[in-house]
């Protein structure tokens, strides 16, 4: 915290006219334009899974297959030392160009919400022995967003490079989507890339949230005999249900916080709406660059499924930062019509409702000191 008044800012007494300090940041105010490069660069597990690794990954003593799955890992990751499949290593004239490995290129991390299967694909990324530049971690719109911002020729002249690709969260309730990325991931093993992915499971599915390894394959057809199929058994994520959503604050509260917070942003929820349609997607880390707190003023329930999936973005973004949101209006588990939470892109809006009121609790502080 940090106040131009002799001493610490009083909730109850000062009121916002009296606070001197510089206005918040304005996340409103902001449109970034990301070079191709660091679009690249930042393909790496986000904050949160820095320090992920296998050895801190604690399997559940009565799920072997989670012992299993750190084991398989472990030896995919090393082998995928040395020259790259491609042979675009160095290599002297006239030597033998090596032979394109056998056998599936890729690993699918199968299994339900809460297992660790981001743990595990973040584990492997940095078990793999490579310097990171050869290395990519994203989740699946990322990637979407890297093809719609470099088209997708470079994308894959990019990528090509690399030894290791690791998509989270692969989608497979968007098939214009899914055949562009399956294209891509065609290419990508065409040049000697390893690849790893997790997924969501498609709409309307009996035991949704658990096993998608078939709905996986099915729908990256070509490709699925490079992948190999893990399955992680564990706790099924229904019986785990979706936290309340903690009361939102009033706009004075809410105001004041950002005021007496080094690197907050105010902004009018509704304005914010509006701003993210004129940012490409893939901008969005950008956007929050420097930001340790995000201040919403009246927040409301999103009013289309664009605006709404653009929100999705920005939340997986504000999580991957760790990035505190304190809000006033309504509470975030209201943000979604009940058709848009019974429709197609259901998980995605959970999952955001999930991730934006684990960061409410985590703005508590924010009030409170």
């Amino acid at each position: 915290m940090r106040s131009s008044l002799a001493r610490p800012l009083q909730w109850g007494t000062v009121s916002t006219s009296a606070i001197t300090e510089a206005a918040p940041l304005s996340l409103c105010a902001r449109e970034p334009h990301v070079p191709a490069d660091r679009l690249v660069a930042e393909m790496v597990p986000p904050p949160r899974f820095d320090s992920v690794r296998f050895d801190t990954y604690v399997p559940d003593p009565n799920q072997p297959s989670q012992r299993e799955a750190v084991t398989v890992l472990s030896t995919f990751a090393a082998g995928l030392g040395g020259a790259h499949a491609s042979g675009s290593g160095k290599r002297r004239w006239f030597a033998k160009k090596p032979a394109a490995p056998t056998g599936p290129r890729g690993v699918y991390l199968d299994g339900g919400y809460g297992v660790g299967k981001t743990h595990l694909l973040a584990s492997l990324w940095h078990a793999t022995p490579a310097e990171p530049s050869l290395k990519a971690f994203g989740t699946f719109v990322e990637l979407t967003n890297l093809v719609g911002a470099l088209g997708f020729q470079q994308t894959v002249r990019t990528l090509s490079g690399h030894r290791l690709l690791c998509i989270d969260e692969f989608e497979l309730d968007d098939p214009g989507d899914t055949v562009l990325v399956s294209t891509l991931l065609g290419k990508l093993v065409e040049a000697g890339v390893a690849l790893a992915a997790t997924s969501n499971t498609l709409p309307g599915k009996l035991g949704e949230g658990r096993f998608a390894a078939a709905d996986f394959l099915r729908e990256i057809q070509g490709l699925s005999a490079q992948f190999r199929p893990l399955r992680i058994d564990g706790e099924d994520y229904r019986h785990r249900g979706l936290p309340d959503a903690p009361p939102p604050y009033s706009e004075e509260t809410v105001t004041k916080a950002a005021y007496a917070t080094d690197g907050a942003a105010l902004d009018d929820f509704p304005a914010l709406l509006d701003h993210l349609a004129k940012v490409h997607p893939s901008r969005y880390g950008a956007l929050t660059d420097g930001i340790r707190a995000v201040c919403l003023t009246d927040v409301q329930p999103v009013p289309d499924q664009s605006t709404a999936l653009r929100l999705v973005v920005l939340a997986d973004r504000l999580y991957d930062r760790e990035v505190p949101v304190l809000a006033s209006g309504m509470p975030f588990d209201r943000l979604f019509s009940e058709e848009m939470l019974n429709g197609g892109y259901r998980k995605k809006y959970f999952r955001a409702i999930s991730r934006l009121t684990a960061l409410a609790r985590d703005a508590k502080g924010l009030v409170e000191q």
